[in-house]
């Protein structure tokens, strides 16, 4: 049994606490509820002994909190999609009259690009809504000062005939709109959100009581599903399908002795033990065939280790944003010390650390414009290759760039000190040599 502290305004924690009814037996979930987010920041160090984890009601309380919390600390929040969006808005055509022709809508700087892009997509004109962006300061006076200062902007609009009503994501410039009589919504998780976050929640502690020290998260994501989807005109296609992905990923959990969590749009996650997941690299590579083949489209694994669920799961989102930038899928992992392995388990698997504490490199590097992964990369190739120097053409074929992209990263090494033009190579009768380079460090 774990135990979820539940941290937000109490009605969201209400509607959580009915929802967690349904994992009764597996979470036992306790109410922390404040009235303003001031009282917020004193949850957590008053009660952490009492919980194996916290779970938000949104982005707010979580931010708001954000300086409290210990990389030790299992954390989840529930964050709104474009169905909370869109309930809200809902909401206020069912209950406002006359017809509203425009709404002001506040937003979280945290949850911008989701919300925004939800927005787009209803394709309605960009006038109709008037959006008020805010950040949370993690300072409670500001952060009141906030509140106030959001719900003044709502009202005013309101007052002045600029909108017909208002949706906003903070429960108290919401009271605060309702008692000006301001017709006004909420943006509320949905009851399918709060699901997902309470899985998430209890993966995660189940993850953390693995017997390896370190904990392993791995992303899979298959590229363009919704396209492979849309192929067919079989009737049951698509079922069919996700049972056949979801067949594969659970045969291969079950050698990691892991658990699988399915996010939705061909992106699933596996926890695990570190251990489990790097003796079974063999594994997963033959899994990751096995699913390319049925779909027919690049499949991309990001492995993040780490302490905590959280750190291993911030690793694995580093390494799949990697991994989706190949032109075919790959396996990368990042260790909880920085290190990141591309081509995980093949001929080509290429180890390098993205981190330093050398300031002097930095500042060389920041002026030859090239970045620390990049040259990390370039490093560790050139020892796996055995290469006393390379061309640009060599660097260009083995990290799959262009010929004039490596010849501008080598020229501005060159130009800083980290690398040494040593000679020509001449490949035709005709032409100039093509430049010859070492690296100095």
């Amino acid at each position: 049994m774990y135990t979820i502290g539940v941290v937000g305004p109490k009605p969201s924690i209400d509607r959580i606490i009915e929802v967690g009814r349904e994992y009764a037996d597996t979470a036992k979930l306790i109410p922390y509820p404040y009235e303003n987010l001031v009282e917020a920041a004193a949850i957590i160090p008053a009660h952490r002994g009492e919980v194996s984890g916290w779970l938000f009601t949104g982005p707010i309380p979580y931010m708001a909190v954000k300086p409290q919390l210990k990389d030790s600390d299992s954390i989840v929040y529930c964050s709104p999609t474009g169905a909370s969006l869109y309930k809200g808005i809902l909401h206020l055509l069912k209950d406002t009259s006359p017809a509203i022709k425009r709404i002001s809508l506040d937003m979280v700087e945290l949850e911008e690009f989701n919300l925004q892009e939800s927005l787009d997509e209803l394709e309605l004109p960009e006038s109709m809504f008037a959006i008020h962006m805010f950040e949370i300061k993690q300072d409670g006076h500001r952060d009141k000062q906030q509140e106030t200062e959001l719900a003044d902007a709502h009202i005013k609009m309101w007052e002045s005939g600029q909108t017909q009503a208002a949706l906003t994501c903070m429960h108290a410039v919401h009271k605060r709109l309702l008692e000006r009589g301001v017709p006004c919504s909420k943006i509320d998780v949905t009851r399918m959100e709060i699901r997902q976050a309470l899985r998430i929640s209890i993966e995660k502690q189940r993850a953390s009581y693995f017997k390896d020290s370190q904990i392993g998260v791995q992303i899979i994501e298959i590229e363009n599903l919704d396209k492979v989807s849309g192929r067919s005109g079989a009737k049951y296609y698509v079922q069919l399908l996700e049972l056949e992905i979801k067949r594969v990923l659970l045969e291969f959990c079950d050698k990691l002795d892991g658990s699988l969590l399915e996010n939705g749009n061909g992106r699933y996650q596996i926890f695990g033990s570190r251990g489990a997941m790097e003796r079974e690299i063999a594994a997963l590579r033959e899994a990751v065939f096995r699913l390319e083949t049925e779909v027919d489209q690049p499949v991309a694994v990001g492995i993040g280790f780490g302490e905590t669920a959280l750190s291993a799961e911030q690793h694995a989102r580093k390494a799949i944003q990697t991994a989706k930038e190949r032109e075919v899928g790959d396996i990368i992992i990042v260790r909880a010390d920085g290190t990141v392995v591309e081509s995980a388990g093949g001929q080509d698997e290429l180890e390098y650390e993205y981190r330093t504490e050398d300031r002097e490199l930095l500042d060389r590097l920041n002026q030859a414009a090239v970045s620390i992964r990049t040259y990390r990369k370039i490093e560790a190739l050139a020892r796996r290759k055995g290469w006393g120097s390379f061309s640009a053409s060599d660097l260009a074929a083995d990290l799959s760039m262009t010929v004039r992209n490596a010849q501008r990263i080598m020229l501005g090494l060159v130009e800083n000190g980290l690398a040494l033009a040593t000679g020509g190579e001449l490949q035709t009768s005709r032409g100039r040599p093509r430049k010859i380079y070492q690296l100095k460090r």
